[in-house]
C-alpha cells in the first residue's frame, strides 16, 4: 500500500476528502464528495445542523480512508463560522455559518460603539455579521439563557476534531478568522473578548501541533481560503489566488508576524509564519444556480457554455447590485439587497445570466484593485471548466488568468498542510497558457462597472 495523508474540505454546499500521495498529487479514484443541506431562511438564517453536519464528514472520512497507508489527516474548512457545546463537547446550537446575517443590527451597533477601523488594524476583521463578535452579541441579547448554558463556543473545525479524535485545538489561522484573534501578537484580544461578553476559557487552546488520530498525525483545522492557495499554487510572491464557487474571494499569501490589511479587505494568518490579505464576496456561483433555476436554462453546463461563449460584450443593458445574500468586501453593506436594473420586455433568462456573473467578478475587480499590485492570477474552483468564464473574468480584470491544475484546490491545501507536518515537500504545480484579456472587451467591462458603482450609491442615498 503506498503513503498517503487524508485531506478534508468542509464547505457549506459539501463535503469532501481525498487521498493525496507524498508528492501532493491526488490519488485518482479516492475522492469522495457529499452534499451538505445548508438551512436558509429571509430573515437571514444561514445554518448547518450538527449531527447532519457531522455524519456526512464521518462518512466522507470512512470512504476516502481505505486502509493501510495513511501518514496524517489535513483539513480544512469554512471560515468564520461557530458551534456552542457543553464540557462534553456536544452541540448546544446549530453550526451558525459566516453567511448567517441575523446579527447585521447588532453588527450596525458594535460599530456605533466602537472605531471599526481600530478594531479592524487590530484584528484583521471587520465589524460585520459574518465574525463572531455580532453573531455573539445576538445570541446573547436574543437568547440569554442558551448563552450561559454553552461552555465552549468552537469553529465547526474543531469540533469536528474534537468529536473524531477526543481531542480539539483552534488553529491559528482559524482563530484569525472568528474576529477576537489579534494576527501580529498570535493571542485573543481581551477587549474583543469583552465586546463579545466572552471569558477566555470558553474558548479552546490555540495551537497549530497536531493531534493524534489511529496512530497518525491530525492536523488542526485551517481555513478554506488558505487551503486554497496552498492548494492552487498561489503561495509564492507575485501569485494571487481567485476562487470560484458558491461564494467567490481573492488572496494575496505574505511571509511575516505583520498581518495588515487596508481597510475593507481582510488579513488571515495561514500559521505563525504567513498570512493572507484579500477579500470574500457573498455571491457567485449561488447567483448562477439561482438564474439557471428561476429561469429554467439549460442544465447542461456544456449548452450553457456554448450560449454565453459568444457574449464577449456586456449588451445586455442590465446593471446588476449581486447581493442576493448579504454582501462583503469590498463596501460590507450588508442591508444592501439585489438589483436588476435595466429590465425590458427583451431581456432573457440569459441576459440576466450573463449580467449576474459580471456583476460578482466586478466585485473581484475592486477588491484586487485595492491589493494593489500586478500578480500572477491563480483561478481555482468549479467555475475553471467553463473556458467563457475564464475569459469573462480575464476580460473584467484586464490581466492574464492561469487555471489551478487541481480543481480541488482547498482539498490539496489541506493535503499540503498535513505532508508539510511530515516534512515532505509537494511537487510544484506547472500552471499552462493563460486566458488573456480582450483590450476592447476590457473598456467595455470598466464602463458597466462604473455603472455598477454608481447605481449603489444612487440606492444607498435613497435609502438613508
Amino acid at each position: 500500500m503506498t503513503d498517503f495523508v487524508l485531506a478534508l474540505d468542509a464547505g457549506t454546499s459539501s463535503a469532501r476528502a481525498a487521498r493525496f500521495d507524498l508528492a501532493g498529487r491526488r490519488v485518482e479514484g479516492s475522492l469522495v464528495q457529499r452534499k451538505v443541506a445548508l438551512q436558509t431562511a429571509r430573515d437571514g438564517t444561514a445554518i448547518l445542523d450538527p449531527a447532519d453536519w457531522l455524519a456526512t464528514m464521518q462518512a466522507c472520512v470512512k470512504r476516502a480512508a481505505g486502509s493501510g497507508g495513511l501518514q496524517a489527516v489535513g483539513f480544512s474548512c469554512f471560515w468564520h463560522s461557530l458551534i456552542g457545546t457543553d464540557e462534553s463537547g456536544n452541540a448546544l446550537t446549530p453550526i451558525y455559518t459566516w453567511a448567517d446575517s441575523r446579527c447585521r443590527d447588532d453588527a450596525a451597533s458594535l460599530r456605533r460603539e466602537f472605531d471599526e477601523a481600530a478594531l479592524h488594524a487590530e484584528t484583521g476583521c471587520m465589524l460585520r455579521a459574518s465574525f463572531w463578535p455580532a453573531k455573539l452579541r445576538w445570541l446573547r441579547r436574543t437568547d440569554p439563557r442558551l448563552f450561559r448554558r454553552v461552555k465552549r463556543w468552537m469553529s465547526p473545525a474543531e469540533w469536528l476534531q474534537w468529536r473524531l479524535t477526543g481531542h480539539a485545538t483552534c488553529a491559528l489561522g482559524m482563530a484569525t478568522g472568528t474576529g477576537l484573534f489579534n494576527p501580529g501578537t498570535l493571542r485573543w484580544s481581551e477587549r474583543l473578548l469583552e465586546i463579545s461578553g466572552l471569558a477566555a476559557d470558553r474558548l479552546l487552546p490555540v495551537s497549530d501541533e497536531p493531534v493524534p488520530w489511529k496512530g497518525v498525525p491530525w492536523v488542526p483545522g485551517i481555513g478554506d481560503g488558505a487551503a486554497s492557495n496552498l492548494g492552487s499554487g498561489a503561495t509564492a510572491p507575485g501569485l494571487a489566488a481567485i476562487n470560484l464557487g458558491t461564494s467567490a474571494a481573492l488572496r494575496v499569501m505574505n511571509s511575516g508576524r505583520r498581518a495588515r490589511a487596508p481597510f475593507g479587505l481582510f488579513a488571515y494568518r495561514v500559521d505563525a509564519a504567513r498570512y493572507l490579505v484579500g477579500g470574500a464576496v457573498s455571491n457567485a456561483g449561488n447567483l448562477h444556480a439561482w438564474a439557471r433555476r428561476e429561469f429554467s436554462l439549460p442544465r447542461d453546463p456544456a449548452a450553457l457554455d456554448a450560449a454565453l461563449a459568444a457574449r464577449t460584450m456586456p449588451d445586455h443593458g442590465l446593471t446588476v447590485l449581486p447581493f442576493w445574500n448579504a454582501e462583503r468586501a469590498p463596501r460590507w453593506n450588508e442591508d444592501a439587497t439585489g438589483v436588476i436594473a435595466g429590465l425590458r420586455q427583451s431581456t432573457t433568462g440569459l441576459d440576466v445570466l450573463q449580467a449576474l456573473l459580471e456583476a460578482s467578478y466586478y466585485r473581484l475587480a475592486s477588491i484586487a484593485e485595492r491589493i494593489g499590485g500586478e500578480p500572477k492570477w491563480i483561478v481555482s474552483g468549479g467555475a475553471t471548466r467553463s473556458r467563457p468564464t475564464l475569459e469573462r473574468l480575464a476580460n473584467i480584470l484586464g490581466a492574464p488568468v492561469y487555471v489551478s491544475p487541481e480543481p480541488e484546490a482547498s482539498l490539496r491545501g489541506a493535503a499540503v498542510v498535513a505532508l508539510e507536518r511530515l516534512g515532505a515537500r509537494p511537487a510544484p504545480l506547472a500552471f499552462g497558457r493563460p486566458v488573456r484579456p480582450n483590450a476592447r472587451a476590457h473598456a467595455r467591462h470598466r464602463a458597466a462597472r462604473a455603472a455598477q458603482e454608481r447605481l449603489e450609491l444612487a440606492v444607498e442615498s435613497a435609502a438613508a
